[in-house]
């Protein structure tokens, strides 16, 4: 993966609008790892394989960087996102990396459900 710039990335995610695609979102504060101290409050969200059609995508920010997808009645959005690839397969692979180094955050989109 590659450090976001908006030029970049913002064609990619044009390229995928009014197209049915599926979506992945998963954002973490460090739910896996959580038993190592009972006193840290941990929480995550997790969608896989959630067929859209997004009328326009934006990403924003001075980094790390907001991307949202208009849908039709509503948005999908994620915030803190760092890197991204195209990857071999055509899918736009859009992850935030904390300061540790660890997955914050990820949205990926393709035309093929993840597997």
């Amino acid at each position: 993966m590659e450090p976001i710039t908006i030029g970049n990335v913002q064609p990619l995610i044009d390229q995928f609008a009014g197209k049915p695609v599926y979506i992945h979102l998963e954002t973490t504060n460090g739910a896996y790892a959580s038993h190592f101290n009972e006193g840290f409050f941990s929480a995550g969200a997790y969608i896989r394989n959630a067929k859209v059609t997004y009328e326009h995508g934006k990403i924003v920010g001075d980094g790390p960087f907001r991307t949202g997808l208009k849908l039709e009645i509503g948005w999908i959005y994620a915030e803190g996102l760092t890197h991204f690839e195209m990857d071999e397969e055509g899918r736009l692979l859009m992850a935030g990396h904390g300061f540790d180094g660890k997955l914050a955050v990820a949205l990926e989109i393709s035309e093929t459900p993840f597997e």
